[in-house]
């Protein structure tokens, strides 16, 4: 408690917590409003029936927007356009030179890469808004034959419900900008965070009701004891020592002195459990709004298999290649973010080794060898931790656990955003101890 009564006595830390609230429930409440031209009466009731079932190809966007999707509010899209942009400007840096050279550029480079992920948010939000009116058009969004429009509606009223969604994302996509820089912690995963945690009375209740109180009191234990677990190995890390030799400059003498450099067991984070999540879902969506137009749907290889594969998350299938995503993007992000070489020319810079490793290439070579160590470990933890509840939970959430807030996809993003936004707000509180210091 004196911990927190010391973060509220900082008056510009204070202010930065509060525009984060302030914006996190704007965001909450903007997932209550409907989209001019539903029947929210009938979506309600509708929500009910699917209470606790895999309710529909879209759960991975229900989950991360609080339920908003389903709801179809004006905010139903919400963060998983700017998520899927990311995830294509990032492998275009791979692909494209003129991408990696802007990355390369500093924080210019970083501007100009950000303006492209938000035109590209622009067109994935109408893209995706356009999808999904067209399902719930034709029924087909909350199961065959489920009505959720009005029944006058038009072409204009389908229009406008398009528009009023791709804002609604693109409104979205900025205050998690705002909340990143004039707020605390990633503003983006601060909406997701919220929108999971809404979910968790829902789904508690689901999983009361279908699997009666000994199912859910062993739930929560084991929810208890993956939160304990995941906080564990997001806190490790592996210090290695660095030495820096002693160098004059003038008549100071600087250098001299040891410290190590700290490398994280999970270096990646959550970013590839939410790009994992975020692309099993697009070949579903692609393939839902194709077999809409279609009065028989297509029996082929790929109905028959993938599509079927990617609609059951219980499925051995679903869940492998679940895994392999996942591993796949820990060593894609980590990659691009982090660079052996770089560290080592800039320890050589400042006169830093590693004690038994000459500077240069080998210690470039030492820093990647320590690295990949570390990052398979890191990256079959998150697998598995994404994965294991699936299996465990499969039959309390009707077959639908990982995308619920008691899975260990929700969990691990809950566990790690809150690290990561505890730890900013205290590096900013002891920035704060220490002007005053000067002062």
């Amino acid at each position: 408690m004196s911990a927190i009564l010391q973060v509220f006595k900082d008056p510009d830390l204070r202010k930065k917590i509060f525009i984060t609230l302030a914006l996190i429930i704007l965001y909450r409440i903007g997932a209550q409003i409907p989209t001019p031209g539903v029947d929210y009466a009938v979506v309600a009731g509708r929500l009910e029936q699917l209470a606790g079932e895999s309710a529909s190809v879209f759960s991975v966007i229900n989950l991360f927007s609080g339920g908003a999707l389903l709801q179809l509010s004006i905010f139903a899209i919400g963060i998983m356009p700017y998520i899927t942009s990311s995830i294509i400007v990032q492998l275009l840096t791979v692909v494209i030179p003129k991408f990696e050279e802007l990355k390369k550029e500093g924080q210019s480079g970083q501007t100009k890469m950000t303006q492209y992920t938000r035109y590209l948010t622009v067109a994935l939000a109408l893209l995706q808004s356009a999808g999904i009116v067209a399902l719930a058009d034709r029924e087909q969004l909350l199961g065959q034959g489920n009505p959720v429009l009005v029944e006058d509606r038009n072409i204009f009223t389908l229009i406008m419900m398009v528009v009023v969604m791709t804002s609604g994302a693109v409104l979205v996509m900025w205050l998690g900008e705002i909340i990143t820089e004039k707020g605390v912690g990633n503003g983006m995963s601060l909406l997701i965070f919220a929108g999971i945690a809404t979910r968790i009375p829902t789904d508690g209740m689901a999983i009361l009701e279908q699997s009666g109180g000994l199912v859910f009191a062993l739930v929560v234990a084991a929810v208890i004891v993956l939160v304990i677990g995941i906080i564990f190995i997001e806190q490790g890390q592996r210090r290695i020592p660095v030495q820096y030799a002693k160098r004059m400059v003038g008549r100071r003498q600087y250098g001299g002195s040891s410290t190590y450099l700290p490398l994280k067991v999970n270096q990646a984070g959550v970013i590839p459990v939410i790009f994992a999540s975020s692309l099993m879902y697009v070949p579903v969506l692609i393939t839902q709004i194709i077999i809409s137009n279609q009065t028989t749907p297509p029996d082929n290889w790929w109905m028959r298999n993938i599509y079927s594969w990617l609609q059951t998350p219980s499925s051995w299938q679903y869940i492998l290649i679940y895994f392999v995503l996942i591993i796949f993007f820990s060593y894609f992000y980590v990659s691009i973010q982090y660079d052996p070489n770089d560290q080592a020319d800039n320890m050589k810079k400042y006169g830093g080794f590693i004690p038994g490793i000459r500077p240069g290439r080998p210690t470039a070579q030492y820093l990647s060898y320590v690295m990949n160590r570390l990052l398979f470990v890191g990256a079959l933890y998150l697998a598995l931790i994404a994965v294991l509840p699936n299996l465990a939970l499969g039959q309390s959430m009707g077959g639908d656990s990982t995308m619920s807030a008691f899975g260990g996809t929700a969990i691990l993003i809950m566990v790690s955003v809150a690290l990561t936004t505890v730890k900013q707000i205290e590096s900013q509180l002891l920035q704060s101890n220490y002007e005053g210091l000067l002062k």
